[in-house]
């Protein structure tokens, strides 16, 4: 009887959400594990864990770690918006896309006001233009901006863009909340340092993401003002993001931040993705989309070479951008031979 030859699905560049732990989160997960310990984030790794991100972003930030990045930036934002607020974001914001609506719940009401921005990146000016209604009653009121970085086309928002729109932002008196969802790749992009993309650059409070970087499922919420805390703590709690063994959260993050294990896995899939990017646009019928500056690759296929990839067994992303591209994603686990074999197998697509 012959044998059935069943093709592996290679979801790999699907997202970086599909790569694995990296073995220091997963080491420090089981060191962890050893013995008792305090629940609810009053043990050591938790404790600790305040000294060693105060000492990467330079100032004293008061952390709390959270699950998923759904919850830190739906919590984060919750700390600075009113149920009758108004929170400004791009329009294909991770926020408004694709948290259903958990901002607008956590805030118990908030508003999403959504910019056109250019390339996936809001400006200073519509954002300043956009602002308005403060104290009409009849109004939803301005409270709050979040912008993503890395932002949702792939590109990075630079230092003097980040300081402008964070000063349009303090000048009406609002707070400016950062979705670091690919904070590391992010940074090592720019080559700059954690307090001069955050703090430095006029951000009050920051989603610290690790999940797509190597963790398990570890986030953080880093206050810059010890005054925005606020409420935080009873509204994790409420919306049940206290963890009970906040420890082995802890642990991950303790770990990814510890030496350079972030920045190298970053570096990595930043590298990928450049290394993919080159090779996409050696095809004359595939142009990039957006300019690569990390781990994210925006590509418009033909339709042949989209479902020929899907027919080896990859998994075409094409639900980003409307459908105008299709997005292709290194981690921090992708190897040279990985992005050789999708190019090889786009070779064969003609």
């Amino acid at each position: 009887m012959a044998k059935i030859k069943i093709k592996r699905e290679r979801i790999k560049f699907a997202s970086d959400n599909v790569a694995g732990a990296c073995p220091e989160v997963l080491d420090a997960i089981l060191k962890a594990n050893d013995g008792d310990s305090t629940p609810y984030g009053n043990d050591p790794i938790s404790t600790e864990l305040q000294n060693k991100f105060s000492e990467i972003f330079e100032k004293e930030v008061i952390v709390f770690p959270t699950a998923s990045g759904t919850a830190a930036n739906a919590l984060a934002l919750s700390t600075m918006t009113p149920s009758y607020g108004n929170i400004y974001c791009h329009k294909m914001s991770h926020i408004n896309t694709d948290e259903c609506g958990a901002p607008e719940f956590y805030t118990g009401g908030g508003k999403l006001v959504t910019l056109n921005g250019i390339m996936g990146k809001i400006t200073a000016e519509e954002l300043d233009e956009s602002i308005g209604g403060k104290g009409i009653v009849h109004h939803t009121q301005p409270s709050s901006v979040s912008i993503t970085q890395v932002c949702e086309t792939g590109e990075v928002y630079q230092l003097d863009e980040i300081k402008k729109i964070s000063d349009v932002a303090h000048k009406h008196n609002l707070n400016i909340h950062m979705d670091g969802a690919r904070f590391a790749n992010a940074l090592v992009s720019l080559d700059t340092t954690p307090a001069e993309m955050t703090w430095k650059s006029g951000i009050d409070v920051l989603s610290f993401g690790a999940t797509k970087n190597g963790c398990l499922a570890a986030e953080a919420i880093i206050f810059f003002k010890k005054e925005l805390v606020g409420d935080i703590a009873f509204l994790m709690k409420r919306a049940g993001h206290l963890l009970s063994k906040m420890r082995f959260v802890s642990a991950q993050l303790d770990a990814y931040i510890s030496n350079d294990v972030w920045l190298r896995n970053a570096k990595h899939a930043n590298k990928m993705g450049k290394k993919l990017s080159d090779g996409l646009s050696k095809h004359n019928d595939i142009k990039i989309a957006y300019p690569t500056e990390a781990n994210e690759v925006f590509a418009k296929f033909p339709r042949n070479k989209i479902e020929h990839l899907n027919s080896e067994g990859y998994k075409m992303n094409e639900e980003e951008l409307n459908g105008k591209a299709v997005r292709l994603v290194a981690a921090w686990n992708t190897k040279d031979g990985d992005v050789d074999q999708l190019l090889d197998t786009l070779k064969n697509s003609n």
